[in-house]
Formats: structure tokens, C-alpha cells, sequence
């Protein structure tokens, strides 16, 4: 071997080993400065596991825990009697407050069994949603819609009857079209909407 192919070799090496430096150790470098995208399933997701946790604990720590020891109530006329609002209230009331916020995200309650008439589904997604959580309550029911010129993600998701206090308002309200709910039930969904552009 002539030391023109030795050092042809050894330039080969040292041009592989830079190419490889060059094209991995950048894209780690900058994988921490990179902009992420997530599907917009994850994204829902997520807003849902905050949603659900926001109302657990409300529901277990704040309005039982509360009524329990005595201290306050929680009542469908909360604004009115100046107690807590119920549960499902507190979610639709969270979901205005996203609302005015611009952000085009929205959720909500509906049901097949609404004791409150303005919670039914809105659209054909939410029909077939409420349809499609009373079978499979563990996975969302999702897909895409339009209002007017923008075209929004849709998620429905199975609101489980997790509590006696969920319960016992369900069965006892004189609004109620359905009275026999029992523990993990779907009592409804939560709906969550984003906007994706046109």
C-alpha cells in the first residue's frame, strides 16, 4: 500500500467520522432548542387528564370534604344561595372561563340523560361519541368538524360516575331522565374542541 492510499484511508475515516459529527451531534444539540409537535390526539389528551384531575379533586377534597365536616354546600342554584357550585358546574364553569380566553379550545358537559336540556350533543361527532362511549368508556371517541371557515378536532370522552355525591344528585334530581346510575356509570361525556386551522 502506497502511502497515497494510506493517506487516501485515513482521509476516507476522518471524512466519515466528521460527516457522522456533523449530521448526529447537531440534531441532539438542537433537539432541546427544536420545536415540537405533538398529534393533535395527544394534545387532547392531555387538556382531558387536566380537566378530569381539576374535577376530582375539587369534587373529593374541596365539595364532599366540605360537606362532610358541615362547612358549606355545594347547590345547583350556587350563585343564588352563595354555596359551592355542584361538580359538573364547576367543569362547564372552567369551560367558559378557557372560552373568553380566545384560544378557540372548549369544553364541555352533554349527555344522553341531561338533567340540564342545553348539555345534549351538538353535532353528528357528539351524537355518535355519547353512542360510542357507553360500549368502549376507556378510549375517546374523536374526528374533525367545521364551523364556518375553521376546522376543529373533536373529542369525546366517557364522565364516569365516580362519586355517591355524582350519584346521588343524577338519582334524586326531578330532572333527571335516568335515576338508576351506579358507581363508574357513564353518566356522560366531556367534549373537548380545539381549533386546527382551515
Amino acid at each position: 500500500m502506497t502511502s497515497f492510499q494510506k493517506l487516501l484511508r485515513v482521509a476516507t475515516v476522518l471524512g466519515f467520522a466528521l460527516v457522522g459529527a456533523t449530521v448526529l451531534w447537531p440534531s441532539r444539540a438542537l433537539a432541546e432548542n427544536a420545536p415540537v409537535t405533538l398529534p393533535i390526539e395527544t394534545v387532547a389528551n392531555y387538556i382531558h387528564a387536566v380537566i378530569e384531575a381539576d374535577r376530582d379533586v375539587y369534587t373529593r377534597h374541596v365539595v364532599e370534604r366540605l360537606q362532610t365536616k358541615g362547612v358549606v354546600v355545594a347547590s345547583e342554584n350556587w350563585e343564588q344561595k352563595n354555596t359551592l357550585p355542584l361538580p359538573a358546574q364547576f367543569l362547564m364553569e372552567s369551560g367558559r372561563y378557557i372560552a373568553k380566553k380566545g384560544l378557540g379550545i372548549q369544553y364541555r358537559l352533554i349527555s344522553l340523560w341531561p338533567i340540564n336540556k342545553r348539555n345534549v350533543a351538538g353535532n353528528e361527532l357528539e351524537k355518535a361519541g355519547l353512542g360510542t362511549i357507553l360500549t368502549q368508556p376507556n378510549r375517546p371517541h374523536t374526528g374533525f368538524m367545521k364551523i364556518g371557515e375553521t376546522r376543529y378536532f373533536q373529542a369525546v370522552y366517557a364522565d364516569l360516575a365516580a362519586t355517591q355525591a355524582c350519584l346521588g344528585c343524577h338519582n334524586a334530581h326531578p330532572d333527571s331522565p335516568k335515576r338508576d346510575f351506579k358507581l363508574n356509570d357513564v353518566m356522560g361525556a366531556i367534549v373537548i374542541t380545539i381549533p386546527v386551522g382551515q
